[in-house]
């Protein structure tokens, strides 16, 4: 089977014919329909983010189930399935406190299938996949964990998306009790994930939506997943400029970049008692300047969300839920089309800041 394999930082991912060993108890095998190109595929390859290598990248996917080992009984060969990029195991601490998007040891294994060795070589070499799942690849042996059968009305391309940059963006708002309904809302960076905090928060009915980025084609684009407002940082102060727009700062500023300026802007931007929610992931070690002594004499919070908060499963059904009944546009936020063999081209429009979001698609 072919898969993008990455070797080195800063290097182009290498399409490969890899050898695929067969799903062993409780995993399954996927024949992969749609991927997306993420971000944090993207940390990997410049090495902002670590992974051992080689290894096939990608976390956002969906696919068929084509064949199941030993002890599956939840799926069968012919669903159809989104991937999550956690696998709970089911028995850590986080599962059993109702966090399993936190899952021990899942984050213990890592690129590994839960017995600690891998499905993916290339003669003699071990090939890592990301997450478990490593969907750049035309096949995936994954745990069956990572499954979630959806209907045959949800294309392929949307299911993908809704793996991870959906889930993270959408989930972040649904799933936080701190965004009630009439809230105002900040969105700082408004790539594929930052467009679906805007959905969720257009879907909890929050009164105005600001979109901050620093690229007027994106911010543009955004008015048609929600926001009611547009804030280029390049050319205007956000703080300053947030705080004129609603008189005072917003009830919550969700960062959806990951940077020490747009974290320590979205907390800026509050109001008093006002939630700041970090969704995007940051180069590693990266640290934030936040002004301790407004934290606290504003009694603002500051907390992180990752995957949705929450479950991804169960995220998943109430976002499959939205979208069939039209409340959710995810056909809209898909804006460019690859075959594998030019995934490289896809992660370069990504690196350049255009909008919306690239899909491979097998």
């Amino acid at each position: 089977m072919k898969a993008a394999v990455l070797y080195e930082v800063n290097k182009p991912l290498k399409i490969e014919n890899l050898q695929q060993d067969p799903p062993k108890a409780g995993e399954v095998r996927i024949k992969t329909g749609a991927a997306g190109v993420c971000a944090s595929d993207h940390h990997i390859i410049i090495g902002t983010g670590t992974l051992p290598m080689p290894i096939v990248l990608g976390h956002e996917g969906a696919g068929t189930v084509v064949e199941v080992g030993q002890g599956v009984t939840r799926l069968k060969p012919g669903d159809r399935c989104i991937l999550s990029f956690v696998s709970n195991c089911g028995h850590c601490r986080s599962c059993r406190t109702g966090n399993p998007h936190l899952c021990d040891t899942n984050r213990k294994t890592g690129p590994r299938l839960f017995d600690g060795t891998v499905r993916l070589h290339l003669g003699k070499q071990d090939i890592f996949q990301m997450a478990k799942i490593g969907v750049f690849a035309e096949t995936l042996v994954v745990p069956e964990q990572a499954c979630q059968p959806i209907p045959s009305e949800v294309p392929m391309e949307v299911a993908a998306l809704i793996g991870c940059s959906v889930t993270t963006g959408v989930g972040a708002v649904i799933n936080n009790p701190a965004v009630r309904p009439g809230a105002t809302v900040a969105v700082f960076g408004c790539g594929g994930v930052g467009l679906n905090v805007i959905q969720g928060a257009k879907l909890v009915n929050a009164s105005r939506i600001i979109a901050v980025d620093i690229f007027d084609h994106k911010l543009e684009f955004t008015y048609r997943f929600g926001a009611t407002d547009v804030v280029n940082s390049r050319e205007k102060d956000p703080v300053k400029t947030i705080q004129e727009l609603t008189g005072g700062g917003v009830d919550v500023a969700i960062d959806s970049f990951g940077s020490a300026a747009t974290t320590a802007a979205a907390v800026g931007s509050l109001r008093k008692s006002g939630t700041a929610i970090l969704v995007g992931l940051a180069p590693e070690g990266a640290t934030a300047p936040i002004n301790m002594v407004d934290l606290v004499r504003n009694q603002k919070t500051l907390m992180g969300s990752y995957y949705g908060s929450a479950s991804p499963h169960e995220t998943f059904g109430k976002i499959v839920d939205y979208y069939l009944k039209g409340k959710l546009d995810l056909d809209g936020l898909v804006t460019r089309r690859y075959p594998l063999e030019k995934i490289n081209e896809g992660f370069d429009a990504l690196a350049r800041g255009e909008d919306g979001r690239g899909v491979i698609v097998f």
